[in-house]
């Protein structure tokens, strides 16, 4: 995860929406009765169900759209599973720690905090030492100069144990994506066996961060909605038609090396022929994606497609874009699209023994010559002992690699770092022709991976408006409709003569249509607007004694007023119609200026 330099002023917007967030219930520290704990997160009742309709959003835009599965896997896996993934030994960050008060720090985010080095965590060790000293960087906590404090690695992962004692060790999955991949097999029959297809998870994820911060943008904690999409690499190719002339804001590798690099605008098609993305699948996401990000609320005039340099890569991925919006001064990555090739299911297969592949049949059998060993474990277990076995199957890769290999007198092969020599004549050595119907292909694997809590921070910082309402001043979160904890606040003009009864069937009568409804009928009209305003309601229903026909028009009775948020702007509406009109508003289907 990746995050830019602040800028002057930038932690403006941090305090306003942590403040916001806090008194209006979006999150907010857990464990606050017991002084809280760093990098732990409680959505309220406004943000979790935020949260719900961004990432149901999700769903219908890469799930359901795109016609891929979606599963849920445990949280917790066993030791083996992230032996295979690689994540016990190349899952680190860079720690340092203060040798005065022991506080720890990561070294690449205080690097980034004092100069102006945007992406530290591509650094090696070494020279993360070297810049701390040189910038006379010091302890943020007590202010000790860091120089010369070794920097080191430090494994994000949680561990635990499954069952009674340390017999089963197991880790907390620091991302979704290893359920996927372990139940391969599994999950490759309900496709049928048939490349390519996409698996989906939404769920939680954990790493235990050196030093969280910034609220939802860095914790311990956090949600993921992850899409694995295996595919043929020899010949399956993304519609990438569908995205072609979306326009990308690339920040790529190179640029970031020029001093003056920027981001520049290009369509999917121009950055595919120029090479500026490599792969045409992540290509393709990336100019889906745009689209969806723009529904939901991200300003993407502070949005950006941020390539990773080479050191900043994976252990897993060729190539890696991430999604950066641009919140309180700083870039954060709020996705990451990475083709991951074979590695994960190459490393299952050979971890697990079991057949990480999918057998792709011929139209037709076809023949072919099929170099073949049959070695005389006669001559080779005297010869080798305990290393036969290895030696012979050394040879069977070698002759399917290399079969030139064997037109000598002796042929050589590795084994344990070592060279062990063969005579030709011993490895049984031979071209033969077979019919085959197919072959096996491992897939190879397109991962848009999205942090759902980064997204739910970054829409409530663009959406966060003011402006002044009859002279006075007023905020509010510009939410899309769709994404919007409660569509509409339904209000009594005032709780009497039959107004608050009145208002009250309103309400059960929208929810009963599957509404969010909220009812408030404490204090001034206009101070309940402007709390609903504060919480993104697009839409505002009061009965009136019009309602009731007792007003002085007598031709509004059986209608409402209904306000929209953004404009404040106001349209009597049929009670009777009045919930198809607000489900066509949340849809989009209609404007608010179309109900005249």
């Amino acid at each position: 995860m990746s995050e830019g330099n602040s800028t002057a002023g930038g932690n403006t917007e941090g305090r306003r929406l942590a403040e916001l967030a806090k008194r209006r219930g979006f999150f907010f520290q857990s464990s606050g009765a017991y002084g809280g704990v760093a990098g732990f997160y409680t959505y309220g009742p406004q943000g979790a169900t935020l949260k719900t309709n961004l990432e149901e959003a999700w769903r219908d835009r890469f799930v359901t759209r795109e016609g891929h599965m979606e599963i849920d896997a445990p949280d917790v896996m066993p030791e083996a599973v992230f032996e295979a993934s690689g994540h016990l030994d190349t899952f680190d960050d860079m720690i340092v720690e203060c040798p005065a008060c022991d506080a720890t720090h990561r070294a690449d985010h205080l690097i980034e905090d004092a100069t102006d080095i945007e992406e530290a965590e591509s650094m090696a060790n070494e020279a993360a030492m070297e810049v701390i000293a040189d910038h006379e960087v010091g302890c943020p906590s007590c202010g000790e100069p860091l120089a010369d404090e070794p920097v080191d690695n430090f494994n994000l992962m949680f561990g635990t144990n499954i069952g009674p004692g340390d017999a089963a060790p197991g880790y907390l999955r620091p991302e979704t994506a290893q359920g996927i991949f372990v139940e391969f097999p599994q999950l490759a029959e309900y496709a049928r066996n048939q490349l390519p297809f996409g698996v989906a998870q939404v769920g939680k994820a954990y790493r235990n961060e050196i030093s969280p911060r910034k609220s939802l943008v860095r914790v311990r904690e956090f949600t993921q909605a992850e899409l694995e999409h295996f595919v043929d690499p020899e010949t399956d190719e993304p519609p990438l038609e569908r995205v072609a002339d979306v326009e990308l804001p690339l920040y790529a590798a190179a640029a970031q090396q020029r001093e003056e690099g920027t981001a520049v605008e290009m369509t999917v098609q121009e950055a595919v022929n120029e090479g500026v993305i490599e792969s045409e699948w992540v290509a393709f996401y990336l100019g889906l994606a745009a689209g969806w990000y723009d529904r939901v609320g991200v300003d993407m005039d502070r949005f950006r497609y941020r390539q990773h340099l080479p050191g900043e890569l994976s252990h897993y991925a060729s190539d890696c874009w991430d999604a950066e919006s641009e919140v309180d001064g700083d870039w954060v990555e709020v996705t990451g699209f990475a083709y991951r090739g074979d590695y994960d299911l190459t490393n299952h297969a050979a971890h697990s023994g079991e057949d990480y592949d999918i057998f792709k049949q011929y139209d037709e059998p076809v023949t072919v010559e099929r170099p073949t060993v049959d070695p005389d474990m006669s001559e080779l277990g005297p010869t080798f002992g305990g290393e036969a076995e290895a030696v012979a199957e050394a040879l069977a890769d070698l002759a399917g690699r290399n079969p030139d290999a064997f037109e000598g007198n002796t042929v050589t092969v590795e084994v344990d770092g070592g060279e062990r020599t063969v005579p030709v004549e011993q490895t049984g050595f031979a071209v033969e022709e077979v019919t085959e119907a197919g072959e096996r292909v491992t897939p190879h694997v397109v991962e848009p991976s999205f942090g759902v809590g980064r997204l739910v921070y970054t829409v409530l910082a663009h959406a966060y408006e003011t402006d002044v309402v009859d002279g006075e001043e007023r905020t509010y979160l510009s939410l899309p409709s769709a994404l919007a904890p409660t569509t509409v606040g339904v209000f009594p003009l005032m709780d009497r003569d039959g107004l608050g009864d009145r208002a009250r069937e309103v309400a059960t009568q929208l929810r009963e249509a599957g509404l969010a409804v909220t009812y408030d009928d404490s204090g001034a009209i206009g101070r309940r607007y402007r709390r609903q305003d504060e919480v993104g309601t697009p839409f505002c229903v009061t009965v009136d004694y019009d309602t009731l026909g007792e007003g002085d028009s007598p031709d509004l009775a059986g209608t409402v007023t209904v306000r929209e948020r953004d404009t404040t702007s106001q349209r009597r509406v049929a009670v009777e119609e009045l919930s198809e009109t607000l489900q066509s508003l949340r849809r989009g289907d209609i404007g608010f200026g179309d109900l005249g």
